[in-house]
């Protein structure tokens, strides 16, 4: 099974929730959606994330966008206008939690193509 970054079968869009920040995974198929369901828990965000995260992280599961939320609960240093964190804001902290490497079977690959997202107006589009 080959390792991958999270960013092979997914995207992400982050942003600021007062001392925390969200992170939305946005997998790219419904194949690599279930496959991120089953193993892209909060624990193992909470490990990948320690570094920026001292709080606890939730996960939320929107199943009819395939998404999968994160709340990291203390991401920020107090928040906005509070924190003297580089990014206040969280905006990076979706792109490091795509650097992520995950041991994804090939069905799941197969079912994306790097950079595409199944359904998609035009089948195919760039995401």
């Amino acid at each position: 099974m080959p390792q991958v970054l999270l960013s092979r079968i997914a995207m992400a869009r982050s942003g600021d929730k007062g001392e925390g920040s969200n992170v939305g995974v946005i997998a790219r198929s419904d194949a690599a959606y279930r496959f991120l369901r089953d193993h892209l828990t909060a624990e193992v965000v909470q490990r990948h994330m320690a570094g920026i995260n001292r709080g606890g992280v939730v996960r939320y599961e929107a199943d009819n966008l395939r998404v999968l939320n994160f709340l990291l609960e203390d991401s920020l240093g107090g928040g906005g206008s509070a924190s003297l964190k580089t990014d206040a804001q969280g905006k990076t902290h979706g792109l490091a939690l795509l650097r992520l490497k995950l041991d994804v079977p090939e069905d799941v690959l197969e079912s994306t193509v790097e950079g595409t997202v199944e359904g998609a107006v035009g089948e195919g589009a760039e995401a």
